[in-house]
């Protein structure tokens, strides 16, 4: 059989793959040395996974247990019909959304991927409400631990720094509507606005008032425990490639050199590329957002890979003197709002069974944390004039 010759551009993909993926190890490599940003990068991948993703498992498998609960008792629907009124005019989510919230506030952004593996919590979606939920999650992520850290921040000059967080608060609700809407602008393109979901990733979709016939009160609460938190397991193993991978370079690009003396190869070096590039986007965004200092940019854009690096970041200026009311107000809005997103939102989606959709997930939350912390700026203001 006559074989015919590869196509003139048969070597172009193959040749732009190993021309990008050259440049983009080699930033690291100029910077670090090779022998110390392979030692840094695995070494950061072995404690994301002992300390960070272990901890999200954990917190899956509470998370599933305490869904499974509500679920099995009751409470899912009765948020349903409680808040629905409220939830769908502002995000266009029906009211049982609102556990995403509670769950993810007291926790971090992967607690909502429980909730939606729920058959119980998924039956009140249509399919193209699920993957805004990545969205609507993500935006509470921390939020307890966030609120909490700003308050306690010492130094800051300008207004009620109680005032400042619940503003900061405001902001990311705010951010979170915009983020989620965007979302199911672009999920009903795809799915359309009839399908419901399955009853839990796939399954046949079951009706809230089908009536079923249920054990004892004790039997009932032992098997949803042991459910949610098996879902809670398989989440958590779920979330390990996405977490470790796109974490590690988020990680790399946010932190510089461990020692002053220059790098180690330990966990958690870097190039410092993403503060970098907030003093370098300082002049847009300093009066868009309305911070003391061209410092402050750097807090909200390594937020973007990790809330806790953010927060810290935050402390440090505010021992400088750096930071006001309306610092932490914004600060307070898109540490939440974000909450190393970038480093989430990838595992997230491929859980949901939306990987298709990580993209616009993405984009969609960027604009959303830029308006949380533009409504927080205002709303600062506004509240401080009154």
């Amino acid at each position: 059989m006559k074989q015919h010759p590869a196509p003139n551009n048969a070597w172009l993909e193959p040749a732009i793959f190993t021309l990008c993926f050259v440049v983009f190890f080699g930033v690291f490599v100029a910077r670090m040395g090779l022998v110390n940003t392979m030692n840094t990068m695995m070494n950061t991948a072995y404690d994301l996974l002992m300390n960070t993703v272990f901890y999200l498992m954990a917190i899956c498998v509470m998370a599933g247990a305490i869904s499974a609960l509500f679920g099995e008792f009751g409470v899912v629907d009765a948020a349903n019909r409680l808040l629905s009124p409220l939830l769908r005019p502002l995000y266009g989510l029906p009211g049982a959304a609102s556990l995403s919230i509670v769950t993810t506030f007291l926790s971090d952004n992967p607690a909502i991927l429980t909730l939606a593996d729920d058959s119980s919590f998924r039956r009140y979606f249509r399919q193209y409400q699920l993957p805004a939920l990545t969205n609507l999650g993500t935006s509470f992520g921390m939020g307890l631990i966030v609120c909490t850290y700003m308050l306690g921040i010492q130094g800051v000059a300008g207004g009620s720094q109680g005032l400042a967080v619940l503003m900061g608060f405001a902001g990311a609700v705010a951010g979170s509507i915009v983020s989620t809407r965007l979302m199911l602008f672009f999920t009903a393109r795809v799915y359309g606005r009839e399908q419901m979901a399955g009853g839990s990733r796939g399954a046949v979709a079951v009706s809230p008032e089908q009536p079923v016939q249920r054990p004892a009160v004790g039997s009932r609460f032992l098997a949803a425990i042991l459910r949610g938190g098996k879902s809670g397991v398989d989440m958590g193993l779920s979330i390990i490639p996405g977490v470790l991978i796109i974490c590690t370079f988020i990680m790399m690009a946010t932190y510089g050199p461990a020692a002053e003396g220059g790098y180690t190869g330990s966990a958690y070096e870097g190039i410092a590329l993403l503060p970098a590039l907030a003093e370098w986007a300082a002049p847009v965004l300093t009066p868009l957002f309305g911070f003391s200092s061209a410092q402050a940019v750097s807090v909200p854009i390594t937020a973007l890979g990790a809330a806790g690096a953010a927060m810290g970041l935050a402390g440090k200026l505010a021992a400088q003197g750096l930071v006001s009311g309306v610092d932490i107000a914004v600060f307070t809005a898109m540490c939440m709002c974000w909450s190393g997103y970038l480093s989430t939102h990838v595992s997230m989606m491929e859980s949901l069974g939306c990987s298709h959709l990580t993209g616009k997930a993405i984009f969609c939350h960027t604009i959303g944390g830029l308006a949380a912390g533009v409504s927080a700026h205002w709303f600062f203001l506004l509240a401080a004039a009154l």
